[in-house]
């Protein structure tokens, strides 16, 4: 179970969310693994009430699932799932290129423009550092990174509620993936990395180009997990 030591901080609730949303995507809290609320609580040395309300946040993210009878558990995802969260995604995704076209307010300054400029240099750096991290297989960083990347690309539409059910998407199906990747005794070169030719693309904007570039992505993940359940 993680943690290093009580949390005292204010901000308990979040601490215990994130901390466990990270030992979930790390794959080092297993699919099926099952645990109470006064199990974490006493885990971290902080009262029920946090506990409940980060593991009740985390449910409703599909990080983790409710179980009637011990509390809470890691969810086991099937490849079918996977698919639908994919498909789930790329609609919204699509979406989103498609406003670019449309000329959305978000890109209607010229690509030299600074704002946009600086934004998408912003955005490019969190790719680059992606990456890194897929062509070395350090799953864990690219994670983190592949989520900053979208978060920060999904932000330039400015529209928060879209920033977030993306980002919620993002996260469930990384916690889906890792079930499977974790397979591999070894990722390298094994895991998608052409976040900086999708930046590329949508400052050049070419949303066509862009949108192959996300279905390449979705395409690669899902014929990886594929080959992965059925080995």
């Amino acid at each position: 179970m993680p943690g290093n030591g009580p949390v005292t901080r204010s901000t308990l609730r979040q601490q215990i969310a994130d901390a466990l949303r990270d030992e979930v995507l790390a794959g080092r809290l297993r699919p099926g693994r099952a645990f109470t609320v006064k199990e974490i609580a006493d885990q971290y040395g902080v009262s029920a009430t946090p506990v409940r309300e980060a593991l009740v946040d985390l449910s409703a993210q599909g990080i983790l699932e409710a179980d009637q009878h011990r509390g809470f558990r890691v969810p086991e995802y099937s490849v079918s799932d996977y698919r639908h969260m994919i498909e789930a995604r790329g609609l919204v995704i699509d979406g989103m290129f498609r406003a670019l076209t449309a000329g959305h307010p978000a890109f209607r300054t010229p690509p030299e423009d600074p704002r946009t400029g600086a934004a998408l240099t912003t955005v490019r750096r969190r790719g680059e550092e992606a990456q890194r991290a897929a062509t070395a297989g350090d799953l864990t960083v690219l994670i983190g990174y592949d989520l900053r990347f979208w978060r920060e690309l999904s932000a330039l539409f400015g529209n928060p509620y879209l920033g977030d059910f993306l980002h919620r998407l993002r996260v469930q199906s990384w916690v889906c993936a890792v079930q499977y990747l974790l397979r591999l005794p070894e990722l390298r070169g094994r895991l998608w990395d052409r976040h900086t030719e999708l930046v590329d693309a949508l400052a050049r904007r070419e949303a066509e180009t862009a949108r192959a570039i996300v279905a390449d992505a979705s395409a690669h993940s899902l014929a990886l997990l594929e080959h992965l359940a059925g080995g």
